[in-house]
C-alpha cells in the first residue's frame, strides 16, 4: 500500500473516530472498523476503474495516431495521382459553372407581359478536358454537359446575355476531339485535325474571350458578325515565322451539326494574323482576320438568289497598360446583302471595347473588376426588306470577380441592353436590365 492510500485511510479513520468517546464499547469499535474496511474496498475499486479508463484512453490515442497517418496519405493522393498521370503523359482538368440571372423587361415572343415581365432563371455547365502526349503530338478530348437556358429564352435581342448556357438536358457531348502536332518537326508550326472549335483560334482576346471567368454577354465573347459554325470536323494550321508574329488558318465543316455522312458539304474558312507586340512596355496583341462561309445564303432584296456566300473581316486588340490594367477593342463587318435565315436578322457591323482592373489597389490582388460597352448594328438591307426600325442594339456589362480560393470564384454581373432587337421586338423595346451571379469551380 503506497503512502497516498495510507494517508487517505488514516484521514477517513480519524474523521470517523472523532465523535467516539473514550468509553465506547467494543461493539461500536467493531462497527467502525467494518466501515473503514468497506471504504478501503471502495477506494481500491475506484483505482481499478481509473486504471482501466487510462488503458482505454491510451488505446484510443494509438488509434487516432494511426488515422492521422492514413489521412496524411489521403492528402497526398492528388499529388501522387498527378505524378502518375504526368508519367503517362496525361493531363485532366474539370470545371463547373453555375449562373443565376434576373431580368426586367423580358420581351421574347410568346410571353404575356408585353415586355414588362420580370424573370429569374439559371443554368449550369460542366467541362472535362483530357490531354495525352504522344511523342511530338497531343491528343485532346473535351466533354461538356449542362442544363438550363437561363434567361436567354426570355429575351429577344441581337446578342444574348449568357454565352455559357448549355441547354442540353444533361446530355454529355464531345465538344472537341483532335490531334495536334508539329509539321516536319518544326516548332514554329502546329497542325490540328479532328473536331475543333473555331473560336479557339479566330477572334481571340486576352480580356474578353471566356464566359466562365470573364464577360457573360455574347457580344463580348466573340464578335457577333462572324458566322461561326457549331464545332465540327476541321483542320487548323498555326505558324510563327518570326518572333511576335502568329498566323492561324482554319477550315471546318460549315454545318457543325451535320452527320458524318454530310461532312464538308459546306465550308467555313478563316485566317488570322496576330502581331504580338505590346505598347507602353506591356503585353499586347493586334489581330486581323477574314472569314468565309459558303453555306447557302439568300439576298435580302433578291430572295430568289439563294445560293450566295457570306464573308467578313474584323479586328481583335488587347493591350496591357500596366500590371494591373488592361484594355480591349473589337470590330467586325460582314456582307450586309445576304443572310442564312430570312426569318431572323442579320448584322453588318459590331464593335465592343472595355477594360479590366486587378484588385491589388484595394487589397484584393486576385480579384478583377471589368466593364465593357458595345453595339450590334443591323444591315440596311435587312431593315429595308422587312420595313423595320432596326436601330443599333447597345450593350453594357460589368462584373466583379471575387477570388475565394484556388478552386472557387464568385462573380456578380450586371448587363444593360438599349434598343433590344433594334427596337422591333413585338413585345417591347424598353431597356432591359439583367443582374446575376456566376460561381466557377475548378477541380
Amino acid at each position: 500500500m503506497n503512502m497516498k492510500r495510507i494517508f487517505i485511510l488514516f484521514s477517513i479513520t480519524a474523521f470517523v473516530m472523532m465523535p467516539i468517546s473514550a468509553h465506547a464499547d467494543e461493539e461500536t469499535l467493531k462497527k467502525i472498523l467494518s466501515e473503514v474496511q468497506s471504504l478501503k474496498q471502495r477506494v481500491s475499486d475506484l483505482e481499478n476503474v481509473v486504471g482501466s479508463q487510462a488503458n482505454v484512453i491510451k488505446s484510443q490515442a494509438n488509434e487516432i495516431s494511426e488515422y492521422r497517418k492514413k489521412f496524411a496519405g489521403v492528402d497526398n493522393i492528388k499529388e501522387e495521382s498527378e505524378g502518375v498521370l504526368a508519367e503517362y503523359g496525361l493531363k485532366i482538368a474539370a470545371g463547373a459553372t453555375s449562373i443565376v440571372q434576373v431580368t426586367s423587361g423580358a420581351n421574347a415572343d410568346g410571353l404575356s407581359g408585353q415586355g414588362k415581365d420580370d424573370v429569374t432563371d439559371g443554368s449550369y455547365s460542366v467541362d472535362i478536358e483530357i490531354e495525352k502526349e504522344f511523342g511530338e503530338g497531343i491528343a485532346f478530348l473535351h466533354l461538356e454537359t449542362g442544363n438550363g437556358a437561363g434567361v436567354t429564352d426570355e429575351l429577344k435581342v441581337f446578342s444574348n446575355v449568357n454565352r455559357d448556357q448549355d441547354n442540353s438536358g444533361n446530355a454529355v457531348s464531345v465538344t472537341e476531339m483532335f490531334y495536334e502536332t508539329h509539321l516536319f518537326g518544326q516548332d514554329m508550326t502546329s497542325f490540328t485535325f479532328g473536331k475543333i472549335d473555331p473560336t479557339v483560334y479566330i477572334d481571340t482576346n486576352e480580356y474578353a474571350n471566356d464566359e466562365t471567368t470573364q464577360f457573360l454577354g455574347e457580344i463580348f465573347r466573340n464578335n457577333p458578325t462572324i458566322e461561326f459554325p457549331d464545332n465540327g470536323a476541321g483542320v487548323r494550321l498555326g505558324i510563327e515565322p518570326i518572333e511576335d508574329l502568329e498566323i492561324q488558318v482554319i477550315a471546318s465543316d460549315g454545318d457543325g451539326s451535320a452527320s458524318p455522312e454530310d461532312l464538308f458539304n459546306t465550308i467555313f474558312g478563316a485566317g488570322q494574323i496576330n502581331l504580338k507586340k505590346g505598347l507602353f512596355g506591356g503585353e499586347g496583341n493586334i489581330r486581323a482576320y477574314g472569314w468565309i462561309n459558303d453555306t447557302a445564303h439568300t439576298k435580302w432584296l433578291h430572295q430568289l438568289d439563294d445560293q450566295e456566300t457570306g464573308y467578313g473581316f474584323g479586328l481583335s486588340i488587347d493591350q496591357e497598360l500596366t500590371e494591373l490594367v488592361g484594355i480591349f477593342l473589337r470590330y467586325g463587318w460582314q456582307n450586309p446583302e445576304v443572310t442564312m435565315d430570312t426569318t431572323s436578322f442579320s448584322l453588318e457591323h459590331a464593335w465592343s471595347a472595355g477594360m479590366q482592373i486587378a484588385g491589388e489597389p484595394w487589397g484584393r490582388e486576385n480579384d478583377i473588376f471589368a466593364i465593357a460597352y458595345g453595339q450590334a448594328i443591323p444591315s440596311d438591307e435587312y431593315k429595308t426588306a422587312n420595313s423595320l426600325v432596326a436601330d443599333p442594339e447597345s450593350h453594357l456589362e460589368a462584373y466583379y470577380s471575387f477570388y475565394i480560393n484556388d478552386h472557387l470564384t464568385l462573380s456578380p454581373d450586371l448587363q444593360v441592353i438599349w434598343n433590344p432587337y433594334g427596337g422591333d421586338a413585338a413585345l417591347g423595346d424598353d431597356t432591359i436590365v439583367v443582374g446575376g451571379a456566376r460561381a466557377q469551380i475548378d477541380f
